[in-house]
């Protein structure tokens, strides 16, 4: 008899339990996780459609192209307070809120404009300047997506979807192998795995319709910088004293570092935990759309949270 092989996700959770069980700077309460749970209901994970960021008409296949490609560029939290924020919108809202101008507008981008995009066509959708960083970093992101879509899917995004034959895990894995959804870390040596923006893609195309998939709950938490934030502000994450006055003081954390691998793999952990004591049968991904909702308040806002400058998160 032979083992199972392990899943993308099954590799993320035993990554991300490893570094919480070795952590140095981040460390769990894990006595506060009962309690925590219990304050984290059904109403909590999700909130109405916000028509400003999201896509909410148009057929299937342009639902599937919008869910993959701002995924694709859903990362540059570490410059958000350098870029040009549209009024009342976070950094992700200003570059969700163009992608949907320009789907809206345009339509999707076919898959051989995409593998052409360049810096000046990103920048101009999103309203910011050329020789940002981002926008070359954004327009490579999705110039792998069209060139995958058109020579490994037949030119739909669609296709893509239905190659999974209705498995989250599946496609998960297909996005990971793109080098636009890369997301692998290493710490003491050993590779871990989040692939934080291949997980909420397909979460994205679930909750858009596009498909079903009966094994979301399989996915983990979508480790970013925000969750992170919110379980240390609300106690469930502790922090070495340096890495707190770090994160106050407004210093970039280097991707890839001791200090910010432990964060991610502490948040995703503990939402783990949090999932397993949950009454409600919140699912990992369930509870990070609930926490990521509660850091939009302004007692999350007004404090300072972790940034790191990549294209992971």
């Amino acid at each position: 008899m032979t083992d199972t092989p392990a899943t993308l996700c099954d590799q993320v959770r035993a990554a991300s339990a490893w570094v919480a069980g070795r952590a140095r700077s981040v460390q769990i309460d894990e006595g506060a996780i009962a309690a925590y749970a219990e304050g984290l209901g059904p109403a909590a994970a999700s909130g109405p459609p916000d028509p400003t960021t999201e896509l909410l008409a148009g057929d299937r296949e342009t639902r599937a192209a919008f869910a993959i490609c701002l995924n694709a560029i859903n990362f540059g939290s570490g410059w958000w307070p350098t870029i040009r924020k549209r009024p009342g919108l976070s950094g992700y809202s200003t570059v969700a809120a163009g992608v949907v101008e320009r789907f809206r507008g345009a339509g999707p981008w076919p898959p051989p404009q995409l593998r052409r995009l360049d810096a000046a066509a990103i920048a101009a959708t999103l309203r910011q300047d050329p020789g940002h960083p981002l926008m070359e970093q954004f327009a490579a992101s999705l110039r792998d997506v069209g060139e995958r879509v058109e020579t490994e899917h037949r030119g739909s995004f669609s296709a893509l979807v239905d190659a999974a034959a209705g498995s989250a895990l599946a496609l998960a894995a297909e996005l990971a192998r793109w080098p636009a959804f890369a997301d692998v870390s290493t710490y003491e040596g050993r590779a871990v795995p989040f692939f934080k923006r291949a997980q909420l893609a397909t979460a994205d195309l679930d909750r858009a319709g596009v498909a079903s998939f009966p094994d979301r709950d399989h996915l983990t938490a979508f480790a970013d910088n925000l969750v992170p934030h919110v379980l240390r502000v609300d106690g469930v994450l502790r922090l070495a004293p340096g890495l707190e006055r770090a994160i106050e003081a407004g210093e970039l954390l280097e991707h890839g570092s001791q200090e910010e691998v432990e964060l991610r793999a502490g948040a995703v952990h503990a939402i783990e935990l949090l999932a397993a004591a949950s009454r409600a049968g919140l699912s990992p991904a369930e509870l990070d759309s609930a926490l990521w909702n509660r850091g939009r308040a302004p007692r999350y806002k007004s404090l300072p949270r972790p940034r790191s400058r990549n294209t992971a998160y």
